[in-house]
This record gives C-alpha cells, structure tokens and sequence, in this order.
C-alpha cells in the first residue's frame, strides 16, 4: 500500500490593520509590548499600521519583529506620527496620493493620504494601498472624495492586467456612509464606479464587527464619548467582473478584549486570511 500523504495547505496571505494609538496617548509604556507581542504571534504578510512614529525604526520594529519591508507616511505630524505599510516580500511603491482636498482637511491631518504599492505573493501580484481619509465626523464629503482619488489611482495603475487589489486601514467611515458605499460599489461618485469586498461582511455578514466602540474605556474616556460604536476599520478586496478575486477564508477582530487589565489601542484591529478562489482567480 502507498504512505498516505497530507496535502499541502493553499497558499494563504494574511492581513492586518491596526490604529495603535501612538505614544503621545495614555498607557502606552503597557500597551506598546502587548501590541508587538499580539502582532508577531499572528505573523500577518500585509500590515497596515496608524498612528506610528514612522522616524522611530527601533519602535516600529519591535511592534512588527523581523522580516518586513516598510513604506511609510511621508508628511507625518510634528511628532513624528504618521502610518506605515509593512509588507512580507520586497514591493515597489507606486505612488502616495495625497488626501488634504479641501482646506479643512489640510489643517485637521498632515499625514492624511494613501500608500500604494505593488508586490508578488504567492496568490500571484498584488497592489494594497494603505488608505488614511480624513477623521472628523462631519468630513464624509471629503472622505468621498478620497476615496475616489485613491480608487482611480488603483485603476489606473492597474488597467486591463490580471492583479489582485486590496485596500485597508483605518477609513474613519462606517459601512452605511457615502464613501464606503463607493468602495463597496453600493453607489458611484464622481463618474467612478469599483467594488471592493469588505472581508468582515463576507465572514459576518450578520455582524457588525465594530472597532471602535464604546466598550473599550480608550474610547469611552476619550475624545469620543458622545460617539456611536462604529466599524471603520476595514479590509477590501477588489473585484472583478462576477466578484473579489480573492476568498476570504477568515476574517475576525484583534485586540478587542483586554489582556491582564490593558487595552491596546482605542481600536481594534481586523485580520484576515486570504486564498485563491475554486477553481483560481
């Protein structure tokens, strides 16, 4: 009789996104250790990460560990905050859009933008953009018009070739505002029509999957308080012609509970673990 043997596991991609809530906010010194420690166990390929000293290497290498190529804010604040895209394989950088698109916008964020960038990975190439919009609530028209921005830049760089897209970070914008119904293709803007799949719908389409809500103390003692719990951390993944290119084999919350006593962060974070669909892309 032949040895039976196991298959191989389908080549997976997992990814990140996570606010950290910088130094500059309290309990840092505790938070810092638990969010490095959380992000190597899961050992994501694709990390976006908000509210980073980007100038600082040795910090952002002990929240990621070894191993990771960044791409990172270029205009952070006057503290040296801003977002990195940190990446498992080598990627190119293809362009940072560059969100201030109205005069409020440009005074409330420096490091209002998006990273995109390009890589091979086992599911075949890939361009991620790591998208930051602007966060004041009553800024949904300016986050609409980031978002097509940041879509057309996708587009356009992408054209008629065979790739896989995501987009991810902290949108500052729940599922039923105007600019995540643009990027889940619910409704165009601007003479732009896309559709990403949010990867948290697709493995909880009857959750809500909140990431900033009022449970966390971060949140319900901050700047916030009179806020609703929202999702606006998210996951997409482009589509084409009869849905994503990608299967979302898994997608769930990290960090949403804390660990002997410590919040990490005012958000939460959403992983997911991507795979070719039946029968490829």
């Amino acid at each position: 009789m032949a040895p039976s043997s196991t298959p191989h596991a389908a080549p997976t991609v997992r990814v990140l996104t996570l606010n950290v809530f910088g130094p500059g906010n309290p309990g840092w010194d505790r938070r810092r250790p638990l969010i490095g420690e959380t992000i190597r166990t899961l050992d994501p390929d694709i990390v976006a990460l908000q509210e980073v000293p980007v100038g600082t290497p040795e910090v952002l290498d002990g929240l990621l560990g070894p191993g990771y190529h960044l791409a990172s804010f270029s205009r952070p604040s006057d503290d040296g905050i801003a977002g990195t895209l940190a990446t498992r394989w080598p990627h190119r950088v293809i362009a940072e859009v560059d969100l201030r698109v109205s005069e409020a916008s440009r005074s409330v964020l420096p490091w209002c933008a998006a990273v995109l960038v390009e890589l091979g990975t086992p599911l075949g190439p890939m361009v991620v953009a790591h998208h930051k919009p602007s966060w004041p609530l009553p800024f949904e028209l300016e986050r609409e018009r980031q978002a097509v921005l940041v879509a057309r830049a996708m587009e356009d760089h992408i054209g008629d070739r065979s790739l896989h897209a995501l987009v991810i970070g902290d949108f500052d914008a729940a599922p039923d505002s105007a600019s995540m119904r643009f990027w889940r293709g619910r409704s165009t803007a601007e003479q732009l029509s896309v559709c990403y799949q949010d990867a948290w719908e697709y493995a909880h389409p009857d959750d809500p999957g909140h990431t900033f809500e009022l449970a966390n103390p971060l949140v319900r003692e901050g700047e916030f308080t009179t806020a609703v719990s929202r999702k606006i951390d998210h996951i997409l993944v482009r589509s084409g012609l009869r849905g994503p290119t990608l299967l979302v084999a898994g997608c769930r919350r990290v960090l949403d509970q804390p660990v002997d006593g410590v919040w990490a962060s005012d958000h939460y974070g959403v992983l997911a673990d991507l795979v070719a669909p039946p029968g490829g892309s």
